[in-house]
């Protein structure tokens, strides 16, 4: 009885099953052509989200690229230099140190970094913004100074046994590098940034130095995201780069949608209307990781409303023991841009530290029609110097106003701010009175903002919770 009443259920099941498919979109266990053309769309438009946010790194990589490039930096001939500012729109630049920046070009052999001894922080990122290693203090020279060479793909030739080397994954590399302004002299650190040498490992022309201080300057996707060219410089890249042969699966994916190395990139009308469609979901997507995160993990502390940026610590590539967290690294390159594990290390001696700041204290986010307060305790566990930097969060680029300034700065604006009373910084559509005027950042109305704090050298107070900041307290 027992095994008549299983047969019974499986018939049961069965019929049931073949109810539902012949209701829904299915005959005789077919689809229907109406149905097939459904499923088939939202596949396609499935696919392209997962691969627009694991591909968007190299697309925002992409922006870097033009952007230097349209400001005269062509690659393998010259590298920038500036001391930014908000004219500088870049995903969460900063102004607390000046930038130098370079596109190389490893198609004709591997390209050598000299740095000088120096207060120097930087590192090689390669076109889909993956680390590939540290110069200056948080590389292995320590800040001594050293030669490094960068090989390209596949390279089997000589390598120097005096450089430190990093092999890349792609033939396009970035790399960023900044001055300590010792003593807030931004002057003698862009001075410094010229001593660099870039130049070919079998060659002795070296990259010339363009300052761009003065230059508006766009280094983002943001024309490119929301819109079917996003998947338009992504074939570009594709069929310009070697393929990872770690990532094969994220290049079926692209397959799939008529992006394929080798191959034109020509979709017919539906499917580049689900490229469109798909490119704003993925973008919305990111955000969301980026601003509305609901993860417990990405709290700073249980009593404050500051995140952490990096929700992985280990590594900077968003490795854990469990797999790729590509939902933090969707929250990452939402915001910002470049990877290194000195950027994510949680621990004194890190090279750096980010805390992610878009709600006051009662929970709402940030207005640029009203006025905070922030409170910073002090001293601040940095060996080096902190700061607050305010982003528009449209453009996640520092906020642009008539007051031309988007940081406070403890090596500049805050540099008397030593002791041990806590510093009260201002932000708002109004200046604040009197001498607070002096550490005040200026919002505009109509836009939401978001702020981070950065400490360079952070020391243990800064991760064990002995140490925090205030939350943004509205002003009335």
């Amino acid at each position: 009885m027992r095994s008549m009443s299983i047969v019974a259920g499986l018939l049961l099941a069965f019929a049931a099953c073949a109810h539902a498919q012949s209701g829904g979109g299915f005959v005789n266990g077919y689809p229907t052509p109406e149905f097939a053309q459904r499923a088939q769309n939202e596949a396609d438009f499935q696919r392209a989200v997962v691969a627009y946010r694991f591909w968007y790194p190299a697309v925002s990589a992409e922006g870097i690229f033009n952007g230097n490039r349209i400001a005269g930096m062509k690659d393998n001939e010259a590298m920038g230099i500036t001391s930014t500012g908000p004219r500088q729109v870049g995903f969460t630049l900063n102004s607390d140190t000046p930038y130098g920046s370079a596109i190389l070009d490893l198609r004709n052999g591997p390209m050598v970094i000299e740095l000088p001894s120096g207060p120097f922080i930087g590192l090689v990122n390669d076109h889909y913004q993956s680390w590939i290693l540290d110069i200056g203090l948080p590389g292995p020279d320590a800040g001594k100074g050293g030669k490094h060479v960068i090989l390209p793909p596949g390279y089997t030739g000589a390598v120097p046994t005096d450089h430190q080397v990093g092999r890349s994954s792609s033939y396009k590399v970035l790399v960023a590098a900044r001055s300590m302004p010792v003593g807030g002299d931004v002057d003698k650190a862009l001075a410094a940034l010229r001593t660099i040498r870039i130049h070919p490992l079998n060659g002795d022309k070296t990259l010339a130095f363009i300052d761009t201080t003065k230059t508006a300057m766009d280094s983002t996707s943001l024309r490119w995201e929301d819109n079917f060219q996003f998947w338009q410089v992504l074939a570009k890249i594709v069929d310009e780069e070697p393929v990872n042969e770690a990532w094969l699966p994220f290049y079926g994916e692209l397959a799939a949608l008529g992006i394929l190395k080798g191959k034109p990139f020509q979709p017919d009308a539906r499917l580049k209307g689900i490229l469109e469609r798909a490119a704003k979901a993925g973008r919305d997507q990111m955000l969301v990781s980026a601003f509305a995160s609901t993860r417990p993990d990405r709290q700073a502390w249980p009593d404050r409303k500051w995140e952490w940026v990096g929700l992985v610590a280990e590594n900077g590539d968003f490795r854990t023991p469990g797999g790729y967290d590509l939902e933090a690294r969707d929250r990452w390159f939402a915001q910002a841009i470049v990877t290194s594990p000195a950027m994510f290390r949680r621990n004194a001696g890190a090279g750096s530290l980010y805390w992610l700041g878009v709600r006051d204290s009662g929970g709402a986010y940030l207005d640029g029609g009203k006025s905070y307060r922030l409170v910073i305790p002090q001293p601040v566990p940095g060996k080096l110097f902190w700061s607050v930097t305010v982003y528009d969060a449209q453009t996640r680029s520092q906020v642009q106003t008539d007051q031309d300034k988007a940081a406070l700065r403890s090596l500049f604006e805050l540099k008397d701010a030593g002791g041990s009373a806590p510093v009260t910084l201002h932000f708002g559509p109004t200046s604040p009175a009197g001498s607070d005027a002096a550490r005040w950042i200026k919002t505009a109305p109509g836009r939401g903002w978001f702020a981070y704090i950065r400490i360079y050298g952070p020391e243990g107070a800064a991760f064990d919770g002995t140490w925090k900041p205030g939350d943004f307290e509205p002003v009335p």
